[in-house]
């Protein structure tokens, strides 16, 4: 979920509560540089998708308790939102959830001369996430080989 940077860990402690008495589902937290200006972005889901509401009631939770606690020095905006229908995939649960599902994998290095795979999701176990393409071929990715892995987007 969090990548680890220091501002996440701060973070965390503070969201996660903001999340769980509500209901949802923490996707992912990242706390990025986007030219001049820092962006919390908070992605949180749930049994039937978020509402504009949920967003609405974690963002103002968590700025009250930003507020009292400080926990970043810089100026940010604040963005929570749903992780949309190219959700990405992060913990143990989400492989578990979306077993059969069509996902995107992308990698960091090229494996067989390629950096981007799509099939599905046939397994995780340990860590390592077994993708089977449409032709049949079956694929191994250890998760921190993996840029992201997100479910497929397909029309």
């Amino acid at each position: 979920m969090a990548k680890g940077s220091n501002t996440e860990k701060k973070v965390l402690p503070l969201l996660e509560p903001i999340v769980e008495e509500n209901g949802l589902e923490l996707v992912d937290l990242e706390f990025v540089k986007e030219g001049a200006n820092w962006y919390l972005r908070i992605y949180i889901d749930k049994e039937g998708g978020v509402t504009i509401d949920d967003c609405e009631t974690v963002s103002r939770l968590l700025e009250e308790k930003m507020d009292a606690a400080d926990p970043i020095e810089q100026a940010y905006i604040l963005e929570v939102s749903s992780p949309g229908i190219d959700r990405p995939l992060k913990k143990e649960a989400d492989f578990q959830r979306f077993q059969g599902e069509i996902i995107d994998v992308k990698l960091y290095q090229a494996k067989d001369g390629r950096k981007q795979f799509q099939g599905k999701l046939a397994g995780y176990a340990d860590g390592v996430i077994t993708l089977e393409e449409e032709d049949g071929s079956v694929f191994e990715f250890t998760l921190k080989d993996t840029a992201s892995v997100r479910l497929a987007v397909i029309f």
